[in-house]
């Protein structure tokens, strides 16, 4: 019992340094409940969002501005507005691409890699990525927010990301922050702004027509 004690010390003080102001909750599963909750409480999601990509290789962060669509139970666009256009939609178990004048469907089902970027983007925003077995959980809570850090456990996913990190809003569980660290170090990091839950959102903006 001691030694299970001092390793769950450990293990908080090792989260706080991590992530400055959050530590470890206290009741994983009520989380889980109450984002699940949360969930179905929302019917559509609409905000703006910054994109900064940080890469190695580049001594400037690439910054990228745009809106995000979330309409149930499983279409979410992400169009690119600035400083170039790019749509990226999934729906219908579909990844649909437009850069330019240059579209691209590619099945979620048929193609192994779409189908984890969608099932991972699809898991996030419902709030079902903390039970989804292809990762490794840990939940902290800060004064406004909370944090759930995703390790990838299957080798697909390891190959794309070292951890994905979900920043969430206290009020009503939407994503604030999502960063996507690769296994090289580069990462992403995605800030949502001017959030609306339950607005109108017509079928028309999840297809390339």
């Amino acid at each position: 019992m001691r030694k299970l004690c001092f390793v769950c010390l450990l293990w908080s003080v090792a989260a706080r340094a991590q992530y400055p102001g959050y530590a470890p909750v206290s009741n994983p599963q009520a989380f889980k409940t109450a984002f699940a909750s949360a969930y179905q409480q929302t019917s559509s999601l609409r905000s703006d969002f910054v994109q900064e990509k940080d890469l190695s290789v580049l001594e400037e962060k690439i910054t990228s501005r745009g809106k995000f669509y979330f309409k149930k139970e499983n279409n979410v666009r992400l169009e690119y507005v600035h400083p170039f256009q790019y749509l990226l939609i999934l729906a219908n178990n579909h990844v649909y691409i437009r850069d330019g004048a240059k579209e691209n469907s590619v099945s979620a089902k048929s193609n192994k890699l779409f189908g984890k970027i969608n099932d991972l983007v699809i898991d996030c925003v419902r709030g079902t990525a903390v039970n989804n077995p292809d990762f490794n959980t840990r939940i902290f809570e800060g004064e406004a927010t909370y944090l759930v850090e995703l390790t990838p456990q299957e080798k697909t996913l390891k190959e794309l990301f070292k951890t994905v990190v979900l920043v969430l809003d206290k009020k009503d569980f939407t994503a604030s922050r999502i960063r996507m660290t690769e296994p090289s170090g580069d990462y992403t990091l995605i800030n949502f702004t001017n959030k609306e839950r339950n607005v109108d959102l017509p079928d028309a903006l999840f297809s390339l027509h």
